[in-house]
């Protein structure tokens, strides 16, 4: 199988696995499901990884985020349709709501009084506009770290 196709079928899968469990598939899962050997589903998950399509727990092959979600809690409680999922940060939440078309919420605490924050989604637009998003560095730089535990 051409490595494009394989990697598109295995980030699809991903994503899929990702929507209905909660938790993203392992390597084996992805292997079984699209009918490809474990060493050709790890090579596309390493191929995805370094395309930045992925990320991976550092020094395996477990999928940490496929972004806007996260296979680890995080700060960010998504809640839609009666599941949960975890976004990666004040961009991602609303993120997994806009990728399913959902109304639903993004459950966090202000990193400086703890205060809880809702972000409500319906229809595709925030329900509330109060309060400041404040992302401390620039856009270009989100990824110098990631992976970084």
């Amino acid at each position: 199988m051409d490595a494009g196709v394989a990697d598109r079928d295995v980030r699809l899968f991903i994503f899929r696995r990702f929507l209905e469990a909660a938790t993203p598939p392992s390597v084996e899962e992805t292997a079984h499901g699209l009918d490809l050997s474990v060493e050709e589903a790890r090579a596309s998950y390493q191929r995805l990884a370094e395309a930045r399509m992925i990320v991976l727990h550092p020094g395996t092959v477990d999928v940490w985020m496929a972004h806007p979600l996260s296979a680890v809690p995080t700060p960010f409680l998504v809640e839609t349709g009666g599941r949960s999922y975890f976004g990666n940060c004040a961009w991602d939440g609303p993120g997994v709501l806009a990728m399913l078309h959902a109304d639903g919420r993004v459950a966090t605490r202000c990193p400086d009084c703890g205060e809880l924050l809702d972000l409500v989604i319906v229809n595709g637009k925030l329900a509330s506009a109060e309060g400041i998003i404040h992302y401390a560095v620039p856009a270009r730089k989100w990824w110098d770290d990631i992976g970084d535990a």
